[in-house]
């Protein structure tokens, strides 16, 4: 028996077709298409072009999961940036599903994890299971456009989620430097607080180089014409998070301030987040930033600055740390959940 799995972002729509692997429990792609989100004027149109052409030859899906960037209630959704509103309810009975889920597109990502295969993830901190300690416990972080986390219990075949929207909560500066940046970003987006997201995640990081090339010693710098370029075509802005990394890649030191601020938040916000959640059974690092930043994840600066909480230092050491690679864990997971739903 078929099944559908769907990756529902303002950008972008991933789709695919499963069933389940003969030899593992993990779901098996058939069929999977991409679509850009704002070439269409409904996800009713894309879904409908989207089974026209991948159900040509192979049976037709019966259950399905919707992974959206939205919030959701009542197995209901709005996408905010595509003024979308989408029904489980409606799309199950329009599309003649036995059963359609709704589900946020980051806390989807628990149901993943215990499908993931060892091509999909690496380890940056591996550690024995704690004796006492819950090891079904999981929170997941992840930067890229914004910055989401999820809590999962995972017990056997079992799992739990539980949302979270904790990307939101008050940016803590830890310098003087970070003290800095923050009461600039109040001041140039007019805003009373900022939140973590506004710091850890790709429009972060952009963020962070506007500030640090306001400065007078950056007058001159290459990324000075490229601003000037976003202030007239905005969509440029998000080009801006690859450029900062290849320029920190090529030893342009600015750039490497700038990652380096971004890195050190980064890593705080995990350690306080594994600091609160205790999450035995894994601290997981995704988001679309996760394969690119691999590297730096195992730097000594990322882990220093993962592991300063002070007192409580040593429970870090007993958490394992993962990086989930696939960038789109999103999609696979979304068809674990869909892959559950066939047992309801």
């Amino acid at each position: 028996m078929n099944f559908l799995a769907c990756d529902l972002g303002g950008t972008k729509v991933l789709l695919g077709i499963y069933k389940r692997d003969e030899n593992d429990d993990s779901p098996k792609l058939i069929f999977k298409k991409k679509y850009i989100s704002t070439n269409w004027n409904s996800f009713d149109l894309i879904l409908e072009d989207f089974l026209k052409i991948g159900c040509k030859n192979i049976t037709y899906p019966s259950y399905a999961c919707f992974a959206v960037a939205g919030p959701l209630s009542h197995n209901k959704a709005k996408i905010i940036n595509l003024s979308w509103d989408i029904s489980g309810n409606t799309l199950q009975k329009k599309f003649n599903f036995k059963s359609c889920e709704l589900i946020n597109d980051f806390a989807v990502q628990i149901y993943g994890i215990p499908y993931l295969k060892k091509d999909q993830y690496s380890t940056i901190q591996s550690v024995s299971h704690s004796a006492g300690a819950n090891n079904d416990l999981h929170a997941i972080v992840g930067a890229g456009t914004g910055l989401g986390i999820a809590r999962g219990i995972i017990s056997g075949e079992k799992i739990k989620v539980l949302a979270s929207e904790g990307g939101h909560v008050e940016y803590s500066p830890k310098s003087k430097l970070e003290w800095e940046l923050k009461i600039w970003l109040k001041n140039y987006l007019k805003v009373e607080r900022i939140s973590c997201e506004r710091i850890i995640s790709g429009t972060g990081l952009s963020r962070i180089a506007e500030w640090r090339l306001s400065k007078s010693d950056a007058k001159k710098h290459p990324l000075q014409k490229y601003l000037k370029e976003i202030k007239i075509f905005d969509e440029k802005r998000k080009e801006l998070p690859e450029k900062i990394c290849n320029l920190s890649r090529e030893g342009d030191q600015l750039m490497i301030e700038v990652e380096r601020i971004w890195l050190g938040a980064y890593a705080s916000l995990l350690g306080d987040v594994a600091l609160q959640e205790l999450c035995f059974g894994g601290l997981w690092i995704s988001g679309g930033t996760a394969s690119k930043h691999f590297k730096n994840f195992k730097s000594d600066l990322f882990m220093k600055q993962f592991f300063d909480k002070g007192r409580l230092k040593d429970i870090l050491k007993t958490i394992p740390v993962k990086v989930i690679l696939d960038e789109e864990f999103g999609l696979f997971s979304a068809a674990c959940r869909a892959k559950m739903l066939l047992k309801t």
